[in-house]
């Protein structure tokens, strides 16, 4: 609204001006005819509507670029059926071509009880199987904070919803205290509330609680999402039936693009725990008899029914670059629409599809052919295939090469179809599927549906894992999902760009730490073990050289616990070994490290202070190691370097460390930049004892050290010194500037060097009033200096 009012005022002001220079010019001409030719007519009004339109134009423009800014994915978590509690684990079932579909769990219902071989009879179903989760009862509802009484009233998609988002949250870096207040979205697609049913069915009505509303209701599934994590931004549940979890992802990116969210979560879950709508569905003779979605097949003959949640974590594009996220894919464009009047209430309409794939190509400015591959809806029935597959050939075959055929699948011929969970497994396929550059095998399609003319159309089924083709320039899917009373979604995901790594210094090339510090925490001793196990997997999976960025995501972009453990290893081989032995309830085999775990027992952080030291504590050679192995500290150091030399005339790094070697800071070998020559050693341990080099180093030091403790996450709420530490803490508090630090402790150092060297000092751990009475006979020689303390006196 803002900017159309303001494009209206511009455009009022400039046709005004404009008139006024006509009617200048009608004037001027009347006079001068060669006049008018020659000299343009009022400048300045011109130049004022020229303005108006070049401001008009740009906000245009930063208005078309924020609609089509891709939203980065930072982060993926999913429980799918076959075991699959990663987007790791889910890659894996896909590229293996495992088919997930098992037996009906009898913990769900009694499968004998509702079936019956005849589909044609009445209360029954004759569906045996379908894509279930392992342990759907399983919850921790400790660790959310949850009573085991409202736990049984909880829907178990809530806790799925609950865990799922949580593992997404971990997988972006994304801590718990630092969402806390902001302003993030959550999106969840969900459809069923089979387990309301349940609890009713098997329960007194007089027993029911109020936990029983707040469990079974959508819009609770999303609220408590936003209620635990303490999020300020769009909160929704949507039911679109088989669409709603894309559905949601494309809410989440327009609430993103919108700037009402500055992060999102979009989710889909599905669990299926009453044989009510099962039941329903085979008596429609909707659902595959196996319990398999033979997508594309001749054996197509219905879907199979699955279960599971997916949660992804999105920013936009510019913010998570900003933010240095992991950026795992891209999605450039959606789009939603309806069937509209089809010939049946669940029957889709391929035009509807074709008009939805073209809306999605032009929001993300993108070109048919430039799509290599589409994670179909694919249900695997008779009569939605055949329609989709057309729908999908005669949008993304404009202007695609003969030769180049675009690839489909459909994650459901796995896991099944997930209903109000599909989009977002499609999704999660199709995003691993770029990043990988590889297409994973489908499944029960070897005899294609004879119902669609495949030799006429430019799509094809790979029924092995295929390599993305080489000559696309990028790595681009598409995602389907329909929903059975018609709503349509469709995302096109793409391939995260390489960023353009940032050059290393000369001087940081070859810096490398000595040793790394791992921490890991939990809400219980046992689940500190079972992490510190799965840590020991990651690890032996990992090169050495992972081992640090490994450590950093661990201690930066965690939520830490009150059971914690703290490992300080050189390698992520004697790491692997500490967490190992400690997960198996061995004492740990620490080698050079050093491990240790407790229980915190504050609720509050507790308060840090910083104390800064004085004169005396100065050493040749002291922070070396640091400078050589810490970037942060390093680069502190340089700066109090570059600022100090104009004022001492030469490098305090040369005063605290030796003559420099050839080549000097930055340039070779790091561990040679600074040598020990000893015919130097003597000269530059005199120069660092001395008040004027002295101080200058001193405070260098402890303000480099203060920025890599700080850089670490460790702040401190007090600052402390003594002597020079006192300028320090000062600096440190913003009292002044570094600049100004500096400049002042150098002047003190060089001003205290100017005093009489014939002197002594003592420091006698004694009182004041002690002292006096003996210091007395010899006060025209002896002065006290200072009290450092109730029993420290100088």
């Amino acid at each position: 609204p803002t900017l159309g009012k303001d494009l209206m005022n511009m455009h009022t002001k400039a046709v005004a001006e404009a008139t006024l220079a006509n009617t200048n010019l009608a004037n001027t001409n009347l006079v001068n005819t060669t006049l008018v030719n020659t000299t343009p007519a009022n400048p300045t009004s011109s130049a004022r509507i020229l303005t108006a339109l070049n401001d008009a134009v740009e906000k245009l423009e930063a208005v078309e670029r924020a609609k089509s800014e891709p939203i980065a994915i930072i982060g993926m978590g999913c429980r799918f059926p076959g075991g699959v509690d990663s987007p790791q684990a889910f890659w894996r079932l896909l590229c293996d071509g495992v088919d997930a579909i098992a037996e009906i769990p009898g913990e769900r219902w009694d499968v004998d009880a509702y079936y019956d071989a005849n589909p044609d009879t009445p209360g029954k179903s004759y569906v045996r199987q379908g894509g279930f989760l392992h342990d759907l009862a399983g919850f921790d509802a400790h660790f959310f904070g949850i009573s085991p009484r409202e736990a049984l009233a909880l829907d178990p998609q809530q806790r799925l919803l609950l865990e799922v988002a949580w593992e997404a949250l971990e997988n972006a870096g994304q801590s718990r205290q630092r969402l806390r207040g902001s302003q993030t979205g959550v999106f969840v697609g969900i459809t069923l509330n089979d387990y309301a049913n349940r609890l009713t069915h098997a329960t007194d009505l007089a027993n029911l609680d109020a936990y029983f509303a707040t469990g079974n209701t959508s819009n609770a599934a999303a609220g408590r999402l936003s209620y635990w994590l303490g999020l300020h931004g769009p909160c929704m549940a949507i039911d679109t039936a088989c669409s709603s979890s894309l559905v949601a992802v494309h809410l989440a990116c327009q609430s993103l693009r919108q700037r009402e969210s500055n992060m999102a979560l979009a989710a889909g879950v599905n669990a299926l725990t009453t044989p009510e709508i099962h039941v329903a569905l085979a008596q429609a003779k909707m659902v595959a008899a196996d319990g398999r979605c033979k997508t594309f097949s001749e054996a197509a003959d219905g879907y199979g029914r699955g279960e599971g949640c997916g949660v992804i974590v999105l920013k936009r594009l510019s913010d998570a670059l900003a933010d240095g996220d992991p950026i795992v894919g891209l999605i450039r464009g959606s789009a939603v629409n309806q069937d509209g009047a089809s010939s049946g209430l669940t029957v889709p309409n391929g035009p509807a599809q074709q008009s939805l794939i073209r809306q999605a190509l032009a929001n993300a400015n993108l070109k048919p052919a430039e799509i290599g591959y589409v994670e179909a809806h694919g249900t695997g029935t008779a009569l939605g295939d055949p329609i989709e597959v057309q729908a999908l050939a005669a949008e993304y075959s404009v202007g695609r090469a003969a030769d180049d055929r675009l690839w489909i699948g459909s994650a459901k011929a796995n896991i099944g179809h997930l209903e109000s969970a599909a989009g977002i497994a499609g999704l999660i396929k199709a995003v691993l599927s770029v990043q990988h550059g590889l297409i994973p095998p489908h499944l029960h399609a070897e005899q294609p549906n004879s119902r669609i003319p495949w030799s006429e159309l430019a799509v094809a089924i790979p029924t092995q894992i295929t390599p993305w083709r080489f000559d696309k320039a990028r790595r681009l899917a598409g995602v389907s999902a329909f929903g059975m009373s018609g709503t349509n979604a469709h995302v096109i995901v793409e391939a995260p760009r390489p960023q353009a790594a940032q050059p290393k210094p000369a001087a940081l090339a070859t810096l490398s730490r000595p040793l790394h510090l791992l921490t890991l925490s939990a809400r219980s001793e046992d689940a500190l073990r079972s992490l510190a196990g799965r840590y020991a997997q990651q690890l032996a999976t990992q090169p050495d050289t992972a081992f640090a960025d490994l450590a950093f995501s661990a201690n930066c972009d965690r939520s830490h616990f009150d059971h914690r453990l703290s490992l300080i290893a050189p390698s992520a081989a004697e790491a692997r070994t500490m967490l190992a032995d400690f997960a198996n309830g061995q004492e740990p085999t620490t080698g050079s490290g050093q491990l240790i775990h407790a229980q915190a027992q504050w609720k509050r952080r507790p308060k840090i202070a910083f104390l800064f030291t004085g004169q005396g504590s100065q050493y040749i050679g002291m922070g070396r190691e640091l400078y050589e192995t810490q970037p942060v500290f390093r680069n502190a150091l340089d700066r109090c370097d570059e600022i100090l030399q104009p004022l001492l005339g030469e490098s305090i790094l040369a005063v605290m460390w030796g003559e420099r070697e050839k080549g000097g800071k930055g340039e070779g070998d790091n561990s040679q930049s600074f040598g020990y020559a000893q015919d130097k050693l003597a000269i530059r341990n005199s120069q660092l004892n001395q008040t004027a080099y002295t101080q200058p180093a001193l405070f260098a030091l402890e303000y480099a050290l203060t920025e890599l403790w700080k850089s670490w996450g460790v702040e401190p709420d007090v600052v402390m010194g003594h002597s020079v530490g006192e300028v320090v803490a000062a600096c440190v508090a913003g009292v002044f500037s570094l600049e100004d630090g500096l400049k002042l402790i150098a002047a003190r150092g060089r001003l205290m060097q100017a005093l009489p060297q014939d002197g002594s000092m003592v420091a006698v751990m004694t009182d004041e009033r002690t002292l006096q009475p003996l210091l007395a006979p010899f006060a025209s020689q002896v002065a006290m200096a200072a009290i450092n303390g109730p029993e420290n006196v100088v």
